[in-house]
């Protein structure tokens, strides 16, 4: 009989931030502390933590298979601007605080992102990656899960760190890759063969959604090539635009045991031409206000509403949620059967609430962070329902996330919802908990980029893309980069084990 393997002891950590450098939004500890801040023992924020994707599918993980997980803090607020320094030091020391009070670990399991920016700390994960592997030494195994809204740089690789991004978007692929990744570690732990992390860079920067072809075939192809070659492990980072770092775009990362590195490079390169192709071959369209209103209005009857995707406005990315570009457009041509949501303004919920369901006022939305927001829309509105206990799902089974304070409200023939929580809009609770059958309308706006795709298309008839006004407006071209240096294809890199020995002694 095999003798019983004995369980690994598993620090599990998350930090994570997208940050845009174009946010007109400063980050803060109290954004965090109102979304996730999870620091053991304290047990303040830990439902937040499990119920976040990556960290609570780390340590489910790691309990199915027999394993220990030391729980590590958990740090996830909403995209804005870059992390003051101090703020940066403070979470990422925590984290590292926590790993050294958990003692000798057989494996460090981190959830981060790949596009967190601090002052005077471009490349967050690079730094906290290696500020990890300073500390377990050259020989600990070391991994971290990615959005692959992520930008990697030299050095994440030279950290040692396995590398694994999530493969779609929406990403509701975080248990699968979380699972993928401790394997891996587990087997380097077990003392198994340690894989080599390789990077290829694609000079690129594009937002492709894989609901849709030809991504929904890309990320297959990426998958086929999982178990051939020695790869166990492919990802196909998309980078995030917005964040002004000279290392922004694409990347494909490939994690290989005793693989040909000529041959690494020929399936990374196959791969990175492939991704560029269909960023500047096909790219999403989006269309201005007008034009995605009249798409809409346009669109063949048929069941279930067009939806229309007002991703320059969703904070899902940084940006304030409290714009009224598209508000605007639908109330000055009397669109009927019409819903938007969500903007951001807590006064006006505020108000709305005060006011009670029922009434009618004169209410102003929106409009208020700044000149991305455009502005206020001054509208006479009815309160047709008032919640502060709704909730939608959040890469969940169930709707988990609070809309804090929110009002549904009608003006002419559009209803619309403010709420006091800003996020973008996952899922339809957003509406029908307020009474807004969205099913049932004909047009649909929703403050997110892709994100809502996985909620909203088996009830959507077509979905148009709108690039409205906003900090993430997609024409890259009139963003004022300071930082960013887009350089051709500069090969794949391995990183061998001497070199990370001569730089991390055990």
């Amino acid at each position: 009989m095999a003798a019983e393997r004995p369980p690994l002891r598993v620090f599990v950590a998350g930090l994570m931030h997208e940050t845009n450098s174009f946010s007109p939004l400063p980050t803060s500890l109290r954004n965090f502390e109102a979304d996730c801040a999870y620091r053991p023992p304290s047990l303040d924020g830990r439902a937040a933590a499990l119920d976040f994707a990556g960290y609570g599918d780390a340590l489910r993980t790691v309990a199915a298979h027999g394993d220990e997980a030391v729980e590590g803090p958990c740090w996830w607020t909403q995209p804005s601007g870059p992390c003051p320094a101090p703020l940066y030091a403070r979470l990422r020391d925590s984290v590292l605080d926590a790993l050294r009070a958990a003692g000798p670990v057989d494996e460090v399991l981190l959830v981060l992102h790949g596009a967190m920016v601090a002052e005077g700390t471009p490349d967050c994960e690079g730094d906290i990656l290696e500020a990890v592997r300073a500390l377990v030494g050259a020989e600990v195994p070391v991994g971290a899960v990615l959005d692959l809204h992520g930008n990697v740089g030299e050095r994440m690789i030279a950290s040692g760190a396995i590398l694994v991004g999530v493969k779609e978007y929406p990403h509701v692929d975080y248990g699968p890759r979380v699972e993928e990744l401790h394997a891996i570690l587990a087997g380097m732990a077990r003392g198994g063969p340690r894989p080599t992390m390789f990077l290829r860079t694609v000079p690129v920067l594009g937002l492709q959604g894989t609901t849709e072809q030809p991504m929904r075939g890309f990320v297959e192809s990426l998958q086929a090539v999982e178990g051939r070659d020695g790869i166990v492990s492919a990802t196909l980072m998309h980078g995030f635009p917005w964040s002004d770092w000279e290392q922004t775009g694409a990347s494909v990362l490939i994690a290989a045991i005793g693989a040909d590195p000529a041959r690494i490079a020929a399936i990374a390169d196959d791969l990175a031409t492939r991704y560029t192709a269909i960023v500047t071959g096909a790219s999403v369209q989006r269309l201005d206000v007008a034009g995605a209103v009249d798409a809409a209005l346009a669109s063949p009857p048929g069941r279930g509403p067009v939806v229309i995707a007002d991703s320059s406005d969703n904070p899902g990315g940084g940006a304030a949620c409290d714009s009224t570009f598209l508000l605007r457009e639908l109330l000055a041509r009397g669109v009927r059967d019409a819903a938007l949501g969500m903007i951001w303004d807590p006064q006006a919920a505020q108000i709305a609430a005060d006011a009670g369901v029922g009434a009618r006022l004169r209410l102003r939305v929106g409009g208020k962070v700044g000149p991305l927001s455009g502005d206020p829309v001054d509208v006479l509105v009815e309160v047709l329902a008032v919640r502060a206990d709704v909730k939608q799902r959040f890469f969940s089974a169930e709707p988990r996330t609070p809309l804090g304070l929110a009002a549904g409200l009608r003006a002419g023939g559009v209803e619309f919802v403010v709420n006091s929580i800003r996020q973008q809009v996952f899922a339809p609770e957003c509406f029908t908990e307020l009474g807004i059958d969205v099913a049932s309308r004909n047009l649909v706006v929703v403050k997110s980029s892709q994100h809502f795709r996985a909620c909203f298309d088996p009830i959507a008839r077509a979905t148009v893309y709108c690039n409205a006004p906003g900090s993430l407006n997609t024409d890259l071209a009139q963003m004022p980069y300071e930082h960013l240096r887009l350089l051709p294809g500069v090969g794949v890199h391995a990183i061998d084990r001497a070199v990370l020995r001569a730089r991390f002694p055990a």
